[in-house]
C-alpha cells in the first residue's frame, strides 16, 4: 500500500491540474510546477532516501517517510495558493524517495530468496505499475464529482492506514549505521531546481533575466556537487559505476525516454482531453486506462518473453520507434474523436514505452555488484525522474497551448533520440538479463 500510495502520487494530480490552474489562478508555467514539484523533490532524494534506509533501518525510514508524505497532502489539499500547493507536492516528492526504496528493501528483510521473495516482488511490480493509473482515474473521479482537494486529502485515511501498519515492520534493536550525504543531496537538488526552473521560464516573454543567473546557478552547484563528491568518504554514486559504459549508456537512454514517458504525456493527454477535446474530468481519468493497461501487459508478459530472446539492444530501439510513432500519430492526427485522437496513439505509446522499461533496467544494472545494487537503482531512477521533470519544463516552455498537439510532435524526436543512444548498448543476450 505505501507503494502504492508513492506511485499514485505521483500523476493522481494530473487530470486536476486544469481545475487547480483555474481556482488558483496559475500561469502555465506555474501549473507544470504543480506536477514537477514532486518529481524534483523525488528525483534530487533518491540517492540521499535509499541510504536513509540502510542507516536507521528500513522499517524506521518508512514510519518516517509516510508520517511526512502523509502530513503535506493534507498540507497540499488546504493550500490557499499555488506556492503553499507546489511546496506541500515538493515535500510529498522527498518522502516518496525514503519510502519507495524502503518498501523494497523490506521485502528483502522480510521474505526469504526464493518463490517467497519473487512472488512479494512480482505484487510490488504491479503496485508499482498500477498505481499510476489508478492516480488518473481516481484524479477525474474526485475532481469532477468532489473537488481537486479531496485528491490530496485522501492520502490522510491511506496514510494513517500504512503508518499503523509499516510500525510493526521496525526492528527494535537496529542501530545506526553510517551516515547520509546530506551536503550532496542538496546540492543535488538546487542544481536539478535551478536548471528546471530555467528552462521552464524560457516560453515567458521578459524571463531571460530569471533564466541566465538559473543556468548560472545550476551550472556552480554541479560543479559544487563534483568537487564535494570526489572529497566524499561515502558517495552518493561509487567511482565504479561512472566508469561502466553500459551503464552509462542505459541510464542516458533511460533520462531520454523519461522525458516523455513519466510526465510529459500524461500532463498533455490531460490538457488535449479536457480543452482540446471537451472532456470532463471523470472522463479524461478513464480515458488513460487503455495507455496504461498495454504499458502494464506489455511490461509484465511481454518484455520479459522478448529478453530471453532477443538482445537488450533491438528491444530498445524496437520500443523507442513504436513510441515514437505512436508521438507522431498524436501530434499530426486531427481532433476529432477519442478512438483517432486518443485511443489508437496510446496503444502504440504505451507498447513502446512497456517494451523499453525492463531493457533499460537490465542495463543500468549490467556488471553491478550487490554492493552497488542500490546505487544503481538510484542512478536510474534520478535519471528517469529528472528526465521527466526537466522534459515537463522544456515542453511546457514551447509557444504552444496546452492543449495543442505541438509538445507530442517534440516527443517522438525525444524518445527516438533514446532509441539511438540504445544503440551503443551491448549485443549480448545472457549477460544482460534483468534480475529476477
Amino acid at each position: 500500500m505505501a507503494q502504492v500510495l508513492v506511485v499514485l502520487d505521483a500523476s493522481v494530480l494530473n487530470v486536476a491540474l486544469p481545475a487547480i490552474r483555474d481556482e488558483l489562478t496559475l500561469t502555465d508555467s506555474g501549473t507544470s510546477w504543480v506536477a514537477l514539484a514532486y518529481t524534483l523533490g523525488f528525483a534530487g532524494t533518491i540517492l540521499a532516501g535509499a541510504r536513509l534506509g540502510d542507516v536507521v533501518g528500513a522499517g524506521r525510514a518508512l514510519v518516517w517517510g509516510i508520517g511526512a508524505f502523509t502530513a503535506a497532502g493534507v498540507l497540499g489539499g488546504v493550500a490557499p495558493d499555488g506556492g503553499v500547493l507546489t511546496a506541500a507536492r515538493a515535500v510529498q516528492g522527498v518522502s516518496a524517495a525514503v519510502v519507495s526504496p524502503a518498501t523494497f528493501a523490506l521485502l528483502t528483510i522480510w521474505f526469504a530468496e526464493g518463490p517467497p521473495r519473487v512472488r512479494a516482488m512480482a505484487i510490488w511490480t504491479g503496485a508499482s505499475l498500477a498505481g499510476g493509473g489508478v492516480g488518473n482515474v481516481l484524479s477525474g473521479v474526485l475532481t469532477e464529482y468532489v473537488s481537486w482537494r479531496a485528491v490530496l486529502l485522501v492520502n490522510l485515511p491511506i496514510g494513517l492506514v500504512v503508518l499503523v501498519g509499516s510500525r510493526r515492520l521496525v526492528r527494535r534493536r537496529e542501530t545506526v549505521r553510517g551516515r547520509v550525504d546530506a551536503l550532496g543531496s542538496m546540492l543535488v537538488v538546487g542544481a536539478f531546481t535551478a536548471v528546471t526552473y530555467a528552462v521552464s521560464r524560457l516560453g515567458d516573454g521578459g524571463a531571460v533575466r530569471e533564466v541566465v543567473p538559473s543556468v548560472a546557478v545550476g551550472a556552480a552547484l554541479f560543479v559544487a556537487l563534483a568537487l564535494q563528491q570526489r572529497a566524499a568518504s561515502e558517495r552518493l554514486v561509487p567511482l565504479r559505476l561512472w566508469l561502466n559504459r553500459t551503464v552509462l549508456t542505459g541510464n542516458a537512454a533511460t533520462l531520454l525516454a523519461g522525458t516523455c514517458l513519466q510526465v510529459s504525456v500524461w500532463y498533455f493527454l490531460t490538457f488535449l482531453m479536457q480543452e482540446g477535446m471537451g472532456f470532463s474530468a471523470a472522463a479524461t481519468g478513464l480515458g488513460f486506462v487503455p495507455l496504461t493497461v498495454v504499458m502494464l501487459a506489455v511490461t509484465t508478459w511481454g518484455t520479459p518473453w522478448l529478453l530471453r530472446r532477443c538482445s537488450v539492444r533491438a528491444l530498445v530501439a524496437a520500443g523507442s520507434g513504436i513510441a515514437a510513432l505512436g508521438f507522431l500519430v498524436q501530434g499530426l492526427v486531427p481532433v476529432t474523436s477519442y478512438p483517432v485522437t486518443v485511443l489508437v496513439p496510446s496503444l502504440l505509446v504505451g507498447t513502446g514505452g512497456g517494451l523499453l522499461g525492463t531493457p533499460l533496467a537490465a542495463a543500468v544494472t549490467h556488471g553491478v555488484g550487490g554492493r552497488d545494487a542500490g546505487a544503481a537503482a538510484g542512478l536510474m531512477n534520478t535519471a528517469k525522474q529528472f528526465g521527466g521533470a526537466i522534459g515537463l519544463a522544456a515542453l511546457v516552455a514551447l509557444p504552444a497551448p496546452p492543449g495543442g498537439q505541438e509538445a507530442f510532435l517534440v516527443m517522438a524526436g525525444l524518445i527516438a533520440t533514446a532509441g539511438l543512444v540504445g544503440l551503443f548498448l551491448p549485443t549480448e543476450r545472457r549477460s544482460m538479463q534483468p534480475p529476477p
